[in-house]
């Protein structure tokens, strides 16, 4: 797995770890950073490959993967060993942002599609508080065997595409409703008339959401 670092010129005041989408690599991920409108914050973003692996919903073929997909139901993503080793890897890039001095509420995890699904499932399996949790037409994987350990003031972000066929707007729904029953009330969900992708409006969204969430903790630091 490779680790890209897009560093501010001043220090960073957060940190926004980003997982691309199946198939893809970082500089999806590094694309969708430059749309961004956001000057009044100041982010380090860590862009992240996925590991090689088969896919054998793309017949065994060998591409960037978080984990295996065995076809196009959702409880066909239920890759609980390729999920667990991606988290890994995940944690141990969250660990060396905290050594570095960042406290884990300047920290956020970022994701489309597959990436989207890492960034839920490790930011629930994480026993702290993050900045906050972006996940774009993506879904939460292993939901009936998750039982959250992060703190239920970390507020969500989650965009799906309303004619989405890959990733159906009903799974990241549900996701949601799923989010509000284990008590995270702070869950800010978006829908835009798109199919699997990243549309104009979303960015200005994502923009929006993170600046007022990373200036929220400057404003009220621990």
């Amino acid at each position: 797995m490779s680790v890209y670092i897009k560093e501010p010129e001043k220090p960073a005041q957060a940190c926004v770890i980003w997982m691309h989408g199946l198939g893809a690599d970082a500089s999806d991920m590094m694309g969708l950073v430059e749309q961004l409108k956001i000057d009044d914050v100041v982010l380090r973003h860590v862009f992240l490959d996925a590991p090689m692996r088969p896919v054998s919903l793309n017949g065994g073929m060998v591409m960037p993967a978080w984990y295996d997909i065995m076809g196009k139901e959702l409880v066909d993503r239920e890759d609980k060993h390729g999920i667990e080793k991606s988290h890994a890897i995940i944690r141990s890039v969250i660990e060396i942002q905290l050594k570095e001095g960042l406290q884990s509420t300047q920290i956020y995890l970022a994701g489309f599609s597959q990436g989207g699904a890492m960034a839920l499932h490790s930011a629930l399996n994480t026993d702290a508080q993050l900045g906050g949790v972006i996940a774009l037409s993506a879904y939460l994987p292993l939901a009936g065997q998750t039982t959250p350990s992060l703190a239920k003031n970390t507020p969500f972000f989650l965009g799906s595409g309303l004619f989405d066929p890959l990733v159906l707007p009903i799974w990241s729904q549900e996701s949601r409703d799923w989010l509000l029953t284990k008590g995270y009330e702070d869950v800010s969900y978006h829908q835009y008339p798109m199919e699997h992708s990243i549309c104009f409006k979303e960015t200005q969204d994502i923009s929006v959401w993170l600046s007022e969430h990373v200036q929220g903790v400057l404003q009220c630091p621990l």
